[in-house]
C-alpha cells in the first residue's frame, strides 16, 4: 500500500476539521477508496505513473461531480435568494 492512501485522506480529514469543526468518516474512506479504483483501473490497461493519474482523476471526478450536484440542486439560485434576505442586496 503506497502512503499517499493514508497521508492525502489524513490532510483532507484536517482541512475539514480546521474549516467545519467536524470529521466525516465517510470523507476519509472515498479519496482512498477511488484512488485504488482508479490506480486499478490504470494498471489494467497498463499506464506509466498511475498512481499520480489516480490523484488527478480522483479531483477531476469530485470537480464534475460538485459541478453536477450544485447545478441539479439550483445552488446559484438558492443561495441568492439567501443573501437577498440576508443582506438586502439588489440585483
Amino acid at each position: 500500500m503506497s502512503y499517499y492512501y493514508l497521508v492525502i485522506p489524513a490532510l483532507g480529514l484536517c482541512k475539514n476539521y480546521v474549516k467545519y469543526k467536524r470529521l466525516s468518516f465517510f470523507m476519509f474512506l472515498r479519496t482512498p477508496f477511488l484512488n485504488i479504483l482508479f490506480e486499478s483501473f490504470l494498471r489494467y490497461f497498463s499506464y506509466r505513473r498511475p498512481i499520480l493519474l489516480s490523484i488527478i482523476l480522483e479531483r477531476i471526478f469530485f470537480f464534475v461531480f460538485k459541478i453536477i450536484r450544485s447545478y441539479l440542486r439550483d445552488d446559484y439560485n438558492r443561495k441568492k435568494k439567501k443573501y437577498i434576505e440576508k443582506y438586502g442586496l439588489k440585483y
